[in-house]
């Protein structure tokens, strides 16, 4: 063979050799741009999630506020109730205290007796009701007919009782439960 043969043969060899390296790295780069490319796109998801985790945790962070500012609410229109029922029921034994027909204890029981079938406070009145959470629900059945459920929550009991009366203002149904708190 002639040597300008074997040259020109060695020369097509180095530029194909060349050119299969040249290859190679631009493949090598288009795949990392494509990886590149995926990770940004993979951050930026991740970036909206916790975005979106983190407005959702404020709007959680609200409305636990706004629970907190409205049970402290409640509590201290309960304590307000709680005071003026004392101060209404002492008023009412002091008045009795004047009048030379009434026994106190018996003025403080019609009292208690009073408020618990009137209008429904719930454990405004009743001893060691200080502190108590309670709930009650009215209805009316008709005219003038009530029905009325209250429940009542100390540290020490939990209290429900239902009543009911009918159009004429008596009393058809008065049940109470009590059950020691645990």
């Amino acid at each position: 063979m002639d040597i300008g043969v074997i040259i020109a043969i060695v020369v097509v060899a180095l530029i194909l050799l060349a050119l299969f390296v040249f290859m190679g790295r631009k493949g090598r780069e288009r795949k990392l741009e494509t990886r590149r490319h995926e990770a940004r796109e993979i951050g930026r998801e991740a970036e909206v999630h916790r975005a979106q985790a983190d407005r959702t945790r404020a709007e959680a962070d609200t409305q636990a506020a706004e629970a907190r500012r409205q049970e402290a609410l409640a509590r201290e229109r309960t304590a307000e109730a709680d005071e003026q029922h004392r101060q209404a029921r002492d008023r009412h034994i002091e008045a009795a205290s004047h009048h030379p027909d009434m026994d106190e204890k018996e003025a403080a029981a019609e009292f208690d007796r009073r408020h618990a079938e009137g209008a429904g406070g719930a454990n405004a009145g009743t001893p060691g009701g200080e502190g108590a959470r309670a709930g009650a629900a009215g209805t009316t059945g008709g005219e003038g007919a009530v029905e009325h459920h209250e429940r009542t929550e100390t540290p020490a009991e939990d209290r429900e009782r239902h009543f009911k009366r009918n159009e004429q203002g008596e009393v058809v149904r008065d049940e109470e439960y009590q059950e020691p708190r645990r």
